[in-house]
């Protein structure tokens, strides 16, 4: 009789960790269907939001190293399962929120805090650690479950806001967090080690990385080793850019921008979650490309692609329909393409 080969254990840790990304991804596309609700009910102006997503994002790019440091030092399913309750508590927060700082600190602060430590580092130390073989392409796909799970939730958020209210999206983002705990604390391991293996495709002399004895200090010396180099400065003005164009631009001001253009709210949701699932198909095919050739000329060939990509954005956006459909298919597959790339030059 043939037997069966059980497949790597890291598999199942790439399973878990896309199912997490993906749960607790939808908290990243609120803002945008909060600006309407938000200023009809209590006045806010685009600016008010804006300010609460800036304090979001500055805290998701900020504590990322700190986050990297901690999983080392205290493990990566604790670290997950805290930054998942700190979302839940956040987002349901905002359901009892009246005054713009109420925003500012549950939105910006709280689910800045708790993001910062999901997305690309969590992505990026699954793929370190689990895997050898095949870790682009797993960079990829994880990085995909992240940005796509945002514009997917979209048209369905959009929809709960419209037809029960604005806070309905609070506890809807708060329920799916918490609904990835469980499968976080019975199946995703810290490492290898662990469980007694080896990461996927690693040589049997291979040698994991030690724990970290101070995780801040640790950060802070590998930021400070990091500021000396130009590549870093390189790498951190492109992958700005990159922010900017995405959760900075498009991701939180499209809908209102849509809706400025007399575009229904579940139809432009709709246009973001074409962006999503054309983002699944791009950034795990970058991941592939990364994998087999220069990171640095493919990220020279998707800014490139995307900036040509935004010439476009105007001219669509006025004439809608199919045009506008394009454009979002376009810029899909260009979503968060660098990140693979990035991560490999890092």
């Amino acid at each position: 009789m043939r037997s069966t080969k059980k497949p790597h254990y890291a598999w199942v840790i790439f399973v878990v960790a896309f199912i997490t990304l993906l749960g607790a991804s939808g908290f990243r596309s609120t803002p945008s269907i909060l600006i309407d609700p938000l200023h009809d009910e209590f006045g806010w102006g685009r600016g008010t939001i804006g300010t609460a997503v800036s304090i979001n994002v500055l805290l998701f790019g900020f504590i990322g190293p700190f986050a990297a440091a901690l999983q080392m030092r205290f493990g990566l399913r604790r670290i997950t399962i805290v930054a998942l309750l700190i979302i839940s508590l956040g987002a349901l927060g905002t359901t009892q929120m009246t005054a713009p700082w109420h925003l500012y600190l549950l939105w910006g602060a709280v689910v800045g805090t708790g993001s910062g430590c999901m997305a690309t580092v969590f992505a990026s130390t699954i793929a370190a650690r689990w895997f050898v073989a095949r870790r682009g392409l797993v960079m990829g796909a994880l990085t995909a479950a992240s940005a796509s799970g945002q514009l997917v939730f979209l048209p369905l958020l959009t929809r709960l806001a419209a037809a029960h209210g604005w806070r309905t999206v609070g506890v809807t983002i708060a329920f799916c967090a918490l609904a990835v705990v469980p499968v976080v604390g019975f199946f995703l391991r810290n490492s290898p080690a662990d469980i007694g293996i080896l990461p996927y495709g690693a040589p049997d002399d291979y040698e994991p990385p030690t724990a970290l004895t101070n995780p801040i200090r640790s950060a802070l010396s590998a930021l400070n080793d990091a500021r000396r180099d130009n590549i870093f400065w390189l790498l951190w003005g492109s992958f700005f850019v990159c922010g900017l164009s995405t959760n900075g631009l498009i991701q939180t001001h499209f809908l209102s921008a849509a809706h400025d253009h007399h575009v229904a709210a579940t139809t432009a949701a709709g246009y973001l979650a074409l962006i999503g699932g054309f983002d699944v198909i791009g950034t795990i095919a970058s991941g592939w490309f990364t994998d087999r050739y220069d990171p640095a000329k493919l990220l020279i060939y998707y800014y490139a692609i995307r900036g040509v990509s935004l010439l476009f954005l105007d001219p669509t956006l006025t004439q809608g329909g199919f045009g506008l459909g394009g454009f979002m298919m376009l810029y899909g597959l260009d979503w968060v393409a660098t990140v693979p790339p990035t991560v490999a030059l890092c």
